[in-house]
């Protein structure tokens, strides 16, 4: 798989980039609307899904950056700090297991798909 998800250090932040136009992860949008067809995986919809994620399994991430998508890409940022910096890794882990994990996901949107607030 491609590098879909990676850090990307600026003057003032890290910024967390989840680029979902890759071919995979499309097709793993797909499965995922087949599940709950208000999951359609544009940028806003990964935002929502994994900002319901977040609170329920990492909830001290919940509040510690910024989300900022669009329609083809996810976008996180975080202050640039120490802190900052380990928790853009925890992000990019939590997508990555989401991603390389798809079962995971696939049962995540199967059981809590209805609080997610879909786009």
């Amino acid at each position: 798989m491609s590098e879909y998800v990676k850090i990307i250090e600026n003057d003032g932040s890290f910024d967390v980039v989840f680029y979902i136009d890759d071919p995979e992860i499309m097709a793993i949008g797909e499965e995922l609307a087949a599940i709950n067809e208000n999951a359609y995986m544009n940028g806003y919809n990964w935002e929502a899904l994994l900002d319901c994620y977040i609170t329920k399994f990492a909830p001290g991430l919940a509040f510690a950056f910024e989300a900022d998508s669009e329609a083809d890409m996810y976008a996180a940022y975080f202050e640039k700090s120490e802190e900052g910096a380990r928790n853009a890794e925890t992000l990019v882990n939590i997508i990555k297991s989401l991603i390389e994990n798809k079962q995971k996901l696939l049962r995540f949107v199967s059981e809590y798909g209805d609080e997610v607030e879909w786009d």
